[in-house]
């Protein structure tokens, strides 16, 4: 896993995900091997849209993309009240993706929590 110098940047590409957190690992984000890239996430939310249950939400650090390797647990297990939102990553606390890391989430029940994320793609 290489980190990249990013003084001399040449391209910085935003990029926004949402989708609906499964029971299984959901890729937030994923930074190939060898990309030659940093991903700088700037933020992180997860709605709660059931409107009765709040619903359990664990993210995870991946040692590896594509959500391989070790998770490192980020938040686990973090109860979420029924039609709320928790914000994760903020701008003030973004977090670096190496290459061939990756960040991912899951919950206890599909179908209630949701995320929009948002980060840098630095080359």
């Amino acid at each position: 896993m290489a980190n990249p110098n990013i003084v001399n940047v040449a391209t910085i590409n935003g990029n926004t995900k949402a989708a609906a957190v499964l029971t299984t690992a959901t890729e937030i984000c994923s930074n190939a091997a060898s990309s030659g890239k940093i991903f700088k996430v700037n933020s992180l939310y997860v709605a709660n849209i059931d409107g009765t249950t709040a619903a359990d939400l664990t993210v995870n650090h991946y040692s590896q993309a594509a959500l391989g390797g070790t998770a490192i647990a980020m938040g686990s297990t973090i109860s979420i009240s029924a039609d709320s939102t928790l914000v994760v990553i903020t701008k003030d606390s973004a977090i670096y993706l190496l290459e061939n890391q990756s960040l991912g989430c899951l919950c206890a029940t599909s179908g209630d929590l949701q995320f929009v994320a948002s980060w840098d793609e630095i080359s």
